[in-house]
């Protein structure tokens, strides 16, 4: 858990260098238009959307460790090149191939945390991995605020923020390859015995552990099965507003703060994504089947922020920093969402495939967002937060469809007589003798899909 929230927060702030560096000179330095600018934010998840499926492909057939360790190492690299552009044309080149890379780490972190923690306990684990996007932008701010400071000739503040970042994703490739586990039958932190408890406490999921045999029949039911494609609406949706990261500093500026102040005041942000996610995770695990409404509720903050940036005078910049700040108390939603998903899909190949289908609409949400910012729209840009104001009422409704969609199917299932199909499996196994003998297989560790196992119940 540990290594998972460090380098979630090393991602996220490589992700986010290019907000952080628009108020370090990286547009005037590279001379990018509105329009250019936009385009960085967006082919960073075209290039995630394009590689989505592929990587978790290769996440399922390697070491899961091993994999996410090598695209740690290629796109730290690639981040210490950003220091090198001099053009639009170098920064879309690193930045597609840094979205390319990036697409292991949440699907790896998703496969992961099914395969160490329960499904109550993975609901608190996910949230605390996808806080620490809070941390990043606490960090980074004051990076920015330090690489202000700097005065080097020839050198710009956004050079070495890049540099500085790139450095520490480089260290965090070298420690995954080394340390961090790619199951937990070879966790190097666990003796033999833990190993098989650790195995063995993760039966109630009635998911397994992992299964490196791609499974068609798998795949084909993750794209027929309706609550994939919820997910995966809910997901894009809620990222359109995601293309806040890459404007927030220039919206702050805009509200008439310094370059300092603004580097200053986003920590805030990273402040309020840790309390809220924080917050709404603990509350998902101890109330029973609540994180539909928990994630529903979270997002009214949102509507409120959206509602004050868009009505309140424009001389206030007090209270329209205050709506902005309200804007990301709704990042508990999505979290909740990357869990639930988790939780509620069994088959180590459906999980793959519907982790990567929600994955890649997180991509289009996100490509699509950052042109919604176009100059005519500014200052006030009300046709972007009247755009995000209508997400923010559509992913509520969503969890609550999803809800109520998954708890007529348990319904449904108590109502049936019991399933015997898969009671009685038996393999063939040598002994310590040398002699060949059945040993039954427990239906938890049979890779079945959650519609294969009636006995599966979904968490709501």
């Amino acid at each position: 858990m540990p290594m998972m929230c460090i380098l979630y927060w090393i991602q996220f702030m490589d992700k986010t260098t290019l907000g952080s560096s628009a108020i370090l000179g990286i547009r005037e330095a590279t001379h990018l238009t509105t329009n250019e600018y936009n385009w960085l934010g967006t082919i960073f998840y075209l290039s995630y959307l394009a590689f989505e499926y592929p990587q978790n492909l290769a996440l399922q057939r390697f070491p899961v460790g091993k994999w996410m360790s090598i695209n740690i190492l290629i796109w730290g690299t690639v981040l210490c090149l950003h220091a090198a552009c001099k053009n639009f044309g170098g920064l879309f080149a690193v930045r597609f191939i840094l979205g390319a890379c990036e697409g292991a780490i949440t699907a790896g972190f998703m496969i992961v945390s099914s395969m160490f923690y329960t499904r109550t306990e993975q609901t608190l684990r996910v949230g605390y991995w996808f806080l620490m996007n809070g941390t990043a932008q606490i960090i980074s701010g004051f990076i920015s605020f330090g690489t202000l400071h700097i005065k080097t000739e020839g050198f710009e503040p956004w050079q070495w923020l890049m540099i500085i970042t790139g450095i520490l994703t480089l260290i965090t490739a070298v420690a995954y390859w080394f340390l961090f586990p790619d199951s937990p039958t070879n966790a190097w932190f666990l003796t033999m015995d833990e190993r098989a408890k650790a195995v063995r406490r993760i039966k109630e999921n009635q998911t397994g552990v992992e299964n490196k045999h791609f499974k068609k029949e798998q795949m084909i039911e993750a794209l027929t099965d309706p609550k994939t494609w919820l997910f995966a609406l809910f997901s894009a949706l809620d990222n359109v507003p995601n293309s806040l990261t890459n404007q927030r500093t220039i919206i702050v500026s805009s509200f008439g703060f310094s370059n300092l102040q603004t580097t200053l005041l986003g920590c805030v942000d990273g402040f309020i994504e840790i309390a809220t996610i924080w917050t709404g995770v603990t509350l998902a695990a101890r109330m029973k089947n609540a994180r539909a409404w928990v994630g529903a509720v979270y997002f009214a903050p949102n509507l409120l922020g959206v509602i004050l940036i868009n009505t309140l005078p424009w001389s206030d910049k007090v209270g329209l920093l205050f709506g902005q700040w309200l804007t990301g108390v709704g990042t508990t939603g999505f979290v909740l969402s990357l869990s639930w998903l988790s939780s509620v899909t069994a088959g180590h190949t459906k999980k793959v495939t519907t982790n990567a289908i929600m994955l890649s609409a997180y991509c289009v949400g996100n490509a699509a967002g950052p042109f919604m910012w176009q100059q005519r729209y500014k200052p006030r840009n009300h046709v972007p937060w009247i755009i995000i104001g209508i997400c923010y009422v559509i992913c509520p409704a969503l969890l609550l469809i999803i809800r109520r969609l998954l708890a007529a199917e348990n319904k449904r299932r108590d109502s049936e007589p019991p399933d015997e199909t898969y009671d009685d499996v038996y393999i063939e196994t040598v002994d310590g003798k040398g002699n060949v003998v059945e040993r039954k297989v427990d239906k938890e560790f049979l890779d079945l899909t959650d519609r294969q196992n009636r006995d599966f119940r979904y968490v709501l």
